[in-house]
Formats: C-alpha cells, sequence, structure tokens
C-alpha cells in the first residue's frame, strides 16, 4: 500500500451508496487505499467494513478516532469486525483529538491527552491481538471477563496514530504500528516528525513505524481559485494549536499553505518530495474541492504513481 485517498461522500444521495462507489472508482484508477474520516455522521469502522466488503483488494482505514469519549473495549470491537469483515484489509487510526470536541461535544474535560493515549494504546493492543486484557491504568480500565474475540480477525489490527507532537510521537513510536500526520509538509516531517517516532520505535525495539502522510491537494489548473477555496475550509485547523504548530514547523503560516495544488506535473513532485521526507505511504484528501473532472484527474495521476517504484531521490 504506497498511495491512497481519503474518501468523503456529499450530497443527497445515500452516504453509504455514494462511498462504495468513490471507493470502486478510485480502485478502478488503480489506488490502494481508503480513508475514512470520524466525524459525529457515519462511524468510521462501519463505513471501512462495508467499502471492504464492497471492494475486493483494496486497504482500508480509520483517521483517525479520538481516544476522548470511546473506551478500548468499544473500539477494539468495531475494528476486529472491520478486520473480519475486510479479510485483514482494515487499518485503525486514533488521535488525541482536540479540547474543542472533547469539551465542547462531548462534555469530557481534555486534560492529560498524551497519558490518555498510552494507556488506551496498551489496553488496545492487548484486546486486538488476544481478544482479552486486564489493564487498569490511571485514566482507564480495560477488563475482559469473557473474550472478546471475533472469528476472521485473527491476525490482529494495525493501530495508527494521528501524532505529531514530541510527546504523542514518541508514544506512538513505542506502542503503535506507525502515524498518520496531516498537514504536516515535508520539511515538518523530515526534520521532526520522521526522526521523533522512528527515535522512539527502535528504542522499544520495535519495526520501523508506518509514516501514512495525509496530504490535502487536487490537480488543477484552477489553482488560484482552488487555493483561495481551500484556505476558508482548512482555516478550522488553524485554532488547534497541533496543527498550527505543525503548520508553522511546514514553513506556511495558514493551513492552506501546505496544500498540494498544482497541475500533474507539481503535485508529482511534491508525492515525490514526501517520499524522499520519509512517508512510506501517501493518502490525499480534499481531492474533491474542484469539482468531480479535477477529482478524477487526481485520482488518475495517483494510481499511475502507486505503479511506481517507491524509492527516494534524497542524497545517501
Amino acid at each position: 500500500m504506497t498511495v491512497g485517498v481519503a474518501l468523503n461522500a456529499t450530497g443527497p444521495d445515500n452516504q453509504i451508496d455514494a462511498t462504495v462507489r468513490l471507493a470502486q472508482e478510485a480502485a478502478t484508477a488503480g489506488l490502494r487505499s481508503a480513508w475514512f474520516g470520524q466525524t459525529l455522521g457515519a462511524d468510521s469502522p462501519q463505513l471501512a467494513a462495508i467499502v471492504g466488503r464492497e471492494v475486493p483488494g483494496l486497504q482500508v482505514g480509520t483517521s483517525a478516532i479520538p481516544v476522548f469519549g470511546r473506551h478500548p473495549l468499544i473500539v477494539a470491537g468495531q475494528a476486529l469486525t472491520a478486520q473480519a469483515a475486510t479479510h485483514g484489509r482494515y487499518h485503525l487510526g486514533l488521535a488525541l483529538g482536540s479540547k474543542l470536541v472533547a469539551e465542547g461535544a462531548f462534555g469530557i474535560p481534555f486534560e492529560r491527552p498524551v497519558a490518555r493515549l498510552r494507556e488506551f494504546l496498551t489496553a488496545l493492543r492487548q484486546l486486538t491481538e488476544t481478544g482479552t486484557a486486564e489493564f487498569r491504568g490511571e485514566l482507564l480500565t480495560a477488563n475482559t471477563p469473557l473474550p472478546a474475540r471475533v472469528p476472521g480477525a485473527e491476525a490482529g489490527v494495525p493501530l495508527l496514530v494521528a501524532a505529531m507532537g514530541p510527546q504523542a510521537l514518541r508514544a506512538s513510536g513505542e506502542l503503535a504500528d506507525g502515524i498518520l500526520p496531516y498537514l504536516a509538509g515535508p520539511r515538518a516531517l523530515a526534520e521532526h516528525i520522521v526522526p521523533a517516532v522512528t527515535t522512539a520505535a527502535e528504542a522499544a525495539g520495535r519495526p520501523a513505524p508506518r509514516i501514512v502522510a495525509l496530504v490535502y491537494g487536487v490537480v488543477t489548473d484552477d489553482v488560484d481559485a482552488v487555493r483561495a477555496k481551500a484556505t476558508e475550509q482548512l482555516a478550522f485547523y488553524e485554532q488547534i494549536p497541533s496543527y498550527a504548530r505543525v503548520i508553522e514547523l511546514s514553513g506556511g503560516r495558514r493551513a492552506a499553505d501546505v496544500a498540494v495544488i498544482g497541475d500533474e506535473a507539481t503535485v508529482a513532485a511534491e508525492v515525490q518530495r514526501y517520499r524522499d521526507a520519509g512517508a512510506t505511504e501517501v493518502v490525499f484528501a480534499g481531492t474533491d474541492i474542484a469539482g468531480e473532472a479535477d477529482r478524477r484527474r487526481t485520482w488518475a495521476l495517483l494510481g499511475d504513481l502507486a505503479e511506481k517504484p517507491w524509492t527516494s531521490t534524497s542524497p545517501t
């Protein structure tokens, strides 16, 4: 799995049916994976399970479920069900979330997020790998009086984290299989994110982590208009400190500054920059911002790139 796309079906049609149609189109274009954000709408693991079932061969993933307002026992059940439904093609992404959502939507104090992430990952790893857990932490308890196994999901579930800050990257390197950074440009990846998570994984004796870079971008000829629209759409992230920090580390001032918008040559060159910065996989989001024709144009390019060897042009 090297190049994928985040799917977000909109419009008046049945969202599930529309998402399946988009996933089929993505697979036909040569894309290797489809990822689904977790909002207050459709349930991401269920959506991934349905799509993975309907589109054989396509890897599916959640990007990402906030740990606030969830419990490892419930999330493990969702993930294992999706893994069984897709015959091993499901990938679970977790996130710290934000104070705005945790306190504003759930009424849960946004306190000690990294400590909660560590406990969540520790319990979740036990559950997804063995179907049982005996975990009592400071913030979470996860015990299984009966096994929580789901036949067909015996291989476990890859665990990824939407981590970008130093503490979250350290926890992810030690306890997860990889990370899902979003709006983190090549500079931030190469200089801050990849070294931090890789060092943590090595110190913990774990394999090299997957770096699944989520990139907001599209192939278009109307660059100025599309970037203006992206500036408006992405402004929300500038209010969240973790995103504001990584945008600055990437050399940007606004979130749209790290968006990849341009013709095929421009976008292909930027994908290569992400590869050179340490990304093991690239997933494009926001490809529908410029309309259906440009979305299809973008997917065609990404499908072509997915067929090429995943190599780096960085000097050694």
